[in-house]
């Protein structure tokens, strides 16, 4: 649809697509949000609203060693005047400027509450608060009204701001910036003066010079905090090459008298939310090796976080890597050097970039300040020339003066003088008349001459130009800058301690209910039994072990699952159903619980007659569905699993229900991580595995038949004594309906 232009009643009524409005309006907007408010300038370093703080202040004279004023008197000048926004907003900004915690090198000295590490938003509200300039904040202003900066009107055409501060230093690295514009953001960190300083330098001496050689000065960032940096050197280097990267800062700490003292933490982490965070992990039981917290910050010492470890030997730097990884005592910065250039236009620049863009701003601003100055020393001596020849003339341009209504002209005519000489000899005072003023003039015209001179030959050589910028650079680092307070160190990464690491290793026994309702109770001495069931419910299975451990279940179908025995609800009630936490097949049915050592063996097997063995650690698995295990045939069942101890010694006893009884070493027994096994002993059809037992080479072997039990000694139980998957031996007569085995030498039992 094209544009229309309409005439209605004589009144001009444009009218266009909503979609041509909508774009051009937005766009509008978010130019107004990446240039007048979100990005700063590469030239100063600021903000619009911080830059009309600033000069607004100047503006009341609260310059250094002034008189503190209201915070309310600058903001109230700041919107009335510059900045026709919300006051909150620029309150908070000023704030920030205010802050030595926020900012490097604050530009704002406050008097008052402004605000706290642990709660930089603590201010108290700007009629109770203070401020002034700080002496750094003179090195935005110093030369603004030595015709180095361009003045524009201010939103209402009243009044003159300047359009960018005239930076005696690279503030827009000093203190950094942080915004959020329309599509595009700057995340630009604190840096050191005296290292920037340096790179600018260098930079001014070697055009040619790379990143890398800028980066000799520029070591990295440099919060307003004492944590490490942990940033490897050559992640530094690409982040200052590309204008993009991040930067990893870590609280530090030491050790004294078994307690572990953090006294420095990362920029803008709170110290009351890292002991939160400490404390949540504490409460659940998930850091068993921290006894108590405490925060002992005072003014002397602003941060002092104490932990206090669980005894001595408790590993201190396995805990604080678990804290680095899993609190805010290391954290990352996203950096990206985004900022307005010379050019008006937003753009992440390098490093070289962005020290090459300020140095011409400066090398300009320098050339404008002598260009002030030449053209200012310049019109004296011109006026000095004229009250020279004046004194050498006094009598007659005295009757000249008395005589004539208007005398400027004609002292203009007589004399050869411009405008300006006349109207300054007019304006001479009777008592400038003295035989000295000739003298003053004359040694004022050659200070003043030595001076053009200098100045000439400055402006006239580039080269005396940038060495007047370097040694003003290297004079003000001098001045206002001081060390590093962010160390450079580098540190492994910080991982979190697994969770069974960070458990205390306490006895535990899992109970595990008929209806699948599991529970732990602390120590082995645990009478399973005799717990109290929900109506319905019975024993089924229970496995003793440690808090450290896994607890492994596994269902009727052959499958293994496995839950952090210390994640369990505690035996003072009925538990939880396993089904809340695990999913299981339609029609599976909890079989029975395992605990023990990864690397223990078990017998795995069915009573079709198929079985192997596999370690612990093979029934492991993080799946909340499981991992199949054993496979099992049609209307086959799971037998319980049995523990192995010597697996090179020991035999496996079995015995079907025909009342065949085999018994065979173990090591015939393949190890596998799944699947059916290999036949046990040879069965016949609808005859199935009644028990299993392992049987220590010297060990008494029970049979178990309803009351009655029967006892085989090594030397009588060798005559059942074959191969694996043999048929086995009979039993005696009256014996064939066998219940169950065990040992006696044994505590472990198998039934069906």
């Amino acid at each position: 649809m094209s544009h229309i232009s309409t005439s209605f009643a004589g009144d001009d009524i444009e009218r266009q697509p909503l979609h041509h409005f909508t774009e051009q309006a937005y766009l509008d907007y978010s130019m107004y949000v990446i240039l007048d408010r979100a990005l700063p300038h590469v030239a100063d370093g600021l903000k619009p609203v911080q830059r009309r703080i600033v000069y607004a202040m100047s503006e009341l004279g609260l310059n250094v060693g002034a008189k503190f004023k209201k915070s309310a008197r600058t903001v109230g000048d700041v919107l009335g005047k510059f900045h026709p926004h919300g006051d909150s907003a620029c309150y908070e900004a000023m704030v920030l400027l205010a802050q030595p915690f926020s900012y490097r090198y604050p530009l704002v000295d406050g008097q008052g509450n402004w605000g706290s590490m642990d709660d930089p938003k603590s201010f108290a509200a700007m009629r109770y608060t203070e401020a002034r300039l700080t002496p750094f904040a003179e090195t935005l202003l110093a030369e603004a009204n030595q015709g180095t900066v361009e003045w524009v009107p201010n939103f209402d055409g009243t009044l003159e701001e300047p359009r960018l501060l005239p930076a005696r230093l690279p503030n827009i690295l000093l203190n950094g910036s942080t915004g959020i514009a329309v599509g595009m953001a700057t995340d630009i960190p604190p840096h050191n003066l005296r290292e920037v300083a340096a790179a600018c330098v260098r930079l001014l001496e070697q055009p040619e010079a790379t990143v890398a050689h800028l980066c000799e000065h520029v070591q990295a960032p440099d919060y307003p905090t004492e944590a490490e940096i942990i940033t490897g050197r050559e992640e530094i280097v690409r982040l200052y090459e590309t204008g993009n990267g991040s930067i990893r800062q870590r609280a530090r700490y030491l050790v004294e008298d078994g307690e572990v003292v953090i006294t420095a933490l990362p920029y803008q982490a709170s110290g009351a939310k890292i002991l939160t965070q400490i404390a949540a992990q504490m409460n659940a039981k998930k850091l068993p090796m921290v006894e108590d917290l405490r925060d002992e910050s005072d003014h002397e010492n602003p941060v002092r976080l104490v932990i206090v470890p669980h005894g001595r030997k408790t590993d201190v730097e396995a805990l604080m890597a678990h804290l680095f990884a899993t609190t805010d005592l290391e954290r990352s910065y996203r950096v990206n050097l985004n900022v307005i250039g010379l050019d008006g236009r937003p753009q992440v620049k390098n490093l070289k970039t962005l020290l090459g863009e300020w140095l011409h701003y400066r090398v300009e601003t320098v050339r404008k300040r002598l260009q002030f100055r030449l053209d200012k020393v310049a019109k004296r001596l011109h006026i000095l020339d004229g009250l020279l020849i004046a004194f050498l003339n006094i009598d007659e341009i005295i009757r000249i003066i008395r005589a004539k209504d208007e005398p400027k002209p004609l002292l203009m005519a007589r004399f050869g003088l411009s405008d300006t000489q006349a109207e300054a000899i007019l304006e001479t005072k009777l008592r400038q008349l003295a035989k000295l003023e000739e003298q003053k003039i004359r040694g004022e015209q050659d200070k003043l001459s030595a001076e053009r001179e200098s100045l000439e030959a400055i402006l006239a050589a580039e080269g005396k130009l940038k060495s007047l910028v370097r040694d003003e650079l290297m004079q003000d680092a001098e001045t206002f800058g001081d060390v590093r307070r962010s160390p450079l160190v580098e540190r492994q990464q910080a991982r979190a301690m697994d969770d069974k690491v960070r458990m205390p290793s306490e006895a535990l026994t899992v109970i595990l209910s008929a209806k699948g309702w599991v529970r732990a109770a602390k120590g082995h001495e645990i009478d399973a039994l005799n717990l109290s069931y929900r109506a319905g419910d019975q024993f089924l299975s229970s496995a003793q072990g440690f808090s450290d451990q896994d607890a492994i279940f596994l269902d009727n179908q052959g499958r293994s699952y496995a839950l952090p025995a210390h994640s369990l609800p505690s035996a003072r009630g009925q538990g939880e159903p396993v089904s809340s936490r695990l999913s299981l097949a339609d029609g599976a049915l909890m079989h029975c619980v395992l605990m023990g050592y990864p690397h223990k063996l078990w017998l795995l097997s069915s009573d079709a007659g198929y079985g192997f063995v596999t370690p612990l650690e093979n029934l492991r698995t993080r799946n909340k569905n499981g991992k199949t295990l054993l496979t099992l045939s049609e209307g086959a069942k799971l037998m319980l699993p049995l523990p192995l101890q010597n697996m090179h010694s020991e035999y496996l006893a079995v015995v079907n229900s025909a009342g065949y009884l085999l018994i065979f070493p173990l090591r015939e027994l393949p190890e596998l991580p799944k699947g059916k096994g290999v036949k046990l002993l040879n069965l016949k059809a609808e005859e199935s595995l009644i028990a299993a037992a392992i049987v220590p080479p010297t060990a008494t072997l029970v049979i178990h038949g309803g009351k009655r039990q029967m006892s085989l000694k090594p030397e009588n139980w060798s005559y059942y004594q074959g191969e694996r998957a043999q048929r086995g031996h009979l039993l005696p007569k009256g014996w064939q309906k066998v219940e169950a085995l065990s040992v006696e030498i044994a505590t472990i039992e198998a039934a069906n």
